[in-house]
């Protein structure tokens, strides 16, 4: 099975209206969909760029008002999924569910169906700045294409969490991210590696750039989009498929041919999935 990936660095800047993201939104969609891609990945928080648009007193919305425009942002995803025929990872979106926040990544479907995967490890800043409650639940999804994972951001810094979305048959991490300075991106850059190795599967992860001036916590960003594999023999050496231009507004693709990492898994130079300990230290 092969599968073409693309993921977007997503650039925040400031905007008026709905209609300027939904724009900004479909052009991404349509550079991909002119690379015949199967699924595109948008990063971490690219919502929040509508909190830009601001309120009749000209000051930024807050992030208890961004909830407001879920329907809008499931209507836009939903009908680009649909009108190109392909899978979008909508990045992440602030939804309110039970008068509690969540950071939920959003799988559309080309057949309109959508699935979510809520942020399971919230950092520091999401907690006492934004007041952001954890995800409960990790789930696998099947697509045409195969089985693949979400898992947000800072989720890939948790080896365990990751074990499970693999035992569930998972061969696709999509990690949207959104970091504001080198150490955070390396943070997860790196992590993102040393789960492709520990698991023998493919990560795809991307981050914002730009900068929105009026918006809290949301003024710096540092981000690359990165394609990435196993390191050993049938791949590239750094296990680096694509990867893009830091901070730059740009887009990347690449092919993942699932049927290498069955054959690394069975005899690569290392077999870390078959390997595992599981008497010692269990996937779930």
């Amino acid at each position: 099975m092969k599968l073409r990936v693309s993921a977007v660095q997503y650039h925040l800047h400031t905007i008026s209206k709905f209609q300027e993201f939904a724009d900004q939104v479909e052009h991404y969609v349509r550079t991909a969909d002119e690379f015949n891609t199967d699924f595109v990945l948008f990063p971490e928080f690219l919502t929040t760029q509508l909190m830009s648009i601001g309120n009749d007193k000209a000051a930024a919305l807050t992030i208890q008002e961004l909830p407001d425009y879920t329907d809008a942002y499931l209507s836009l995803f939903t009908g680009l999924a649909k009108k190109y025929g392909m899978h979008i990872i909508g990045g992440t979106h602030v939804i309110r569910r039970n008068n509690k926040l969540y950071n939920v990544a959003h799988l559309f479907y080309p057949d309109g169906r959508v699935a979510e995967q809520a942020k399971i490890h919230i950092t520091p800043t999401e907690v006492t700045e934004w007041n952001m409650s954890a995800g409960d639940g990790v789930e696998v999804f099947e697509t045409d294409k195969g089985k693949i994972g979400l898992l947000t951001c800072y989720d890939i810094e948790f080896p365990e969490i990751v074990r499970m979305v693999r035992a569930k048959g998972a061969d696709v991490i999509f990690c949207p991210s959104c970091t504001d300075d080198r150490h955070g991106f390396h943070r997860v850059r790196y992590s993102c590696h040393a789960r492709t190795i520990e698991n023998q599967i493919y990560v795809v992860t991307t981050g914002t750039i730009g900068s929105l001036p009026t918006v809290d916590f949301m003024r710096g960003n540092f981000g690359q989009a990165a394609v990435l594999s196993p390191n050993d023999v049938p791949f590239p050496p750094r296990g680096i498929i694509a990867e893009g231009e830091i901070n730059n507004d740009m887009i990347i693709t690449a092919d993942l041919d699932l049927s290498l990492l069955h054959q690394v898994r069975e005899s690569g130079s290392v077999t870390t999935w078959r390997d595992r300990r599981t008497d010692l230290y269990p996937d779930w």
